[in-house]
């Protein structure tokens, strides 16, 4: 089995990568977030079994370009992290301006603070 591909990039760097990707033809395959000292998203893409995954890390305080213009179908991602984890995703085509659950409490996966 190949190693993982993955690449650390900043939050302003997400456009760039995610078009040339997609202009290699790699398919977005899913994004996943983890909220432990601050934010880490994952973006995976695939082509012909060889898997690159895009790794942000960052506070919850910086906002992040939606990748919805090249990769339409990853409003459903976006909208979900947005809304669960409370992170600041930016000009999603289809936002759901966090109506997507119904849930009793904002942001139940956001890393709570320390009294």
């Amino acid at each position: 089995m190949d190693e993982q591909k993955i690449k650390e990039i900043s939050p302003d760097e997400i456009l760039i990568e995610t078009v040339d990707l997609h202009s290699a033809g790699y398919r977005l395959v899913a994004i996943s977030c983890t909220g432990k000292d601050g934010v880490e998203l994952s973006y995976s893409f695939d082509k012909d079994y060889d898997f690159i995954h895009l790794r942000v890390n960052m506070d919850y305080d910086t906002e992040i370009e939606s990748i919805t213009p090249i990769y339409g179908y990853a409003f459903l991602y976006e909208n979900e992290i947005k809304e669960l984890y409370g992170v600041k995703i930016k000009n999603i085509i289809a936002d759901f301006h966090d109506k997507l659950y119904r849930i009793s409490e904002e942001a139940p996966f956001k890393e709570k603070e320390e009294e």
